[in-house]
């Protein structure tokens, strides 16, 4: 998972610590993260958490009094070091919170997102984002396998090995700001949503890792027949020669700490939005036209759409693995397209609803499968 940079290298920047011992034995508590105190900037309230959203946005990302040492994220650390530990991998990734989720080049650790550290904060994350990445255990999980994959690849130097070069692709290739996936390979493993292993070799080990890791996939019945099965196998092979050991040497930089990021929260979500809202082609005015009546109705096209809105975005975002803020963005050009067709509602609402919600899956997926879907990274 990439963060939201401004064009500099994570390893290169200056907003990093110096590294620590590597962790070795029985899995150690997750370290404790907290505030770093910075000259003249605004104190928090303490009842900081009772704000409301728009007063929220106005705090800046470093002023946020948080840890993980006392958060749920605690428990997750320590179930991912668990799982580690049943596979006799000793090497345990460091975590820190940051602006998002990110594992920097050549850095033995995990950046999660501070909102993860604070209901509160998932809540505001949900407000801005309609969906908060990671904030169920299962989801969490997910990314922390994910992330503790490029982790052990950077410790270990796993990209310099022929075989997994092979297999993979080389890890020098450059990150593409959006990539088109193929949902219907079996190259790739499935785990997290839209097809993430197809964007970037390193995704795909990163990927690959997590299902391995992962307690109770079953993951040679899984993917039995497939070609991804080889990546698997290797996989199994290559993390079966590494139990035990320790990487020689191991950067324990902790990039882009949350205490130095010095923007607000509502510019931290302006870019998130502008970059989540991709461009969907100008295809709508037909299908709406078949869903409403350019004559009389009951209520109008928009007020109707706006109204079944979330329950509808949530839908095809779990049917088709897009982000919900994409499909909103869908949502709300259609339901200005509806404006100006003026549009109104003449059938049942709930036949409607369901005919509206087949249409956008459909045309999602249309889209996905075209080869023109573009993915953010």
């Amino acid at each position: 998972m990439d963060p939201l940079r401004e064009g500099a290298s994570p390893v290169a920047s200056g907003a990093e610590t110096s590294s620590d011992p590597p962790a070795a034995g029985p899995a150690p508590p997750p370290p404790a993260e907290r505030p770093e105190p910075s000259r003249n900037r605004p104190a928090v309230p303490p009842n900081w958490p009772e704000l409301s959203d728009e007063e929220l946005l106005n705090l800046r990302l470093c002023d946020l009094p948080l840890a993980i040492q006392g958060s749920k994220l605690e428990a997750r650390i320590q179930q991912l070091y668990d799982e580690l530990a049943a596979r006799q991998i000793l090497f345990r990734p460091h975590v820190w919170l940051s602006d998002e989720w990110f594992t920097p080049d050549g850095v033995g650790g995990v950046a999660v997102p501070f909102y993860l550290a604070h209901p509160r904060l998932e809540k505001l994350e949900e407000a801005m984002m309609l969906e908060v990445e990671g904030g169920t255990d299962e989801w969490c999980m997910k990314i922390m396998r994910h992330e503790a994959g490029h982790a052990i690849d950077h410790a270990f130097e796993l990209h310099r090995r022929r075989k997994r070069r092979k297999l993979f692709g080389s890890s020098t290739l450059e990150y593409p700001q959006f990539y088109t996936p193929k949902p219907y390979s079996k190259s790739f493993v499935l785990h997290l949503d839209a097809w993430y292993a197809q964007s970037h070799p390193d995704e795909d080990f990163a990927e690959t890792f997590a299902v391995w890791l992962a307690p109770d996939t079953h993951w040679r019945t899984r993917y039995g027949g497939w070609p991804a099965l080889r990546k698997l196998e290797y996989m199994d092979e290559l993390m079966k020669q590494l139990a035990g050991e320790q990487p020689a040497r191991v950067s324990r930089r902790r990039v882009y700490p949350l205490a130095r990021l010095k923007r607000t929260l509502r510019q931290h979500y302006a870019r998130k939005s502008a970059h989540y809202g991709l461009e969907y082609p100008d295809f709508y005015d037909r299908d709406l036209r078949r869903l409403f009546s350019e004559n009389s109705g009951t209520m109008s096209a928009a007020r109707f759409l706006s109204r079944m809105r979330k329950d509808v975005l949530r839908r095809v975002a779990r049917w088709t693995g897009e982000y919900q803020y994409t499909i909103n963005q869908v949502i709300e050009d259609m339901i200005v397209r509806c404006r100006e067709l003026k549009l109104r509602l003449d059938r049942p609402e709930d036949q409607v609803k369901l005919e509206f919600t087949v249409m956008l899956t459909v045309q999602t997926m249309n889209y996905l499968h075209s080869g023109r879907h573009r993915v953010a990274l």
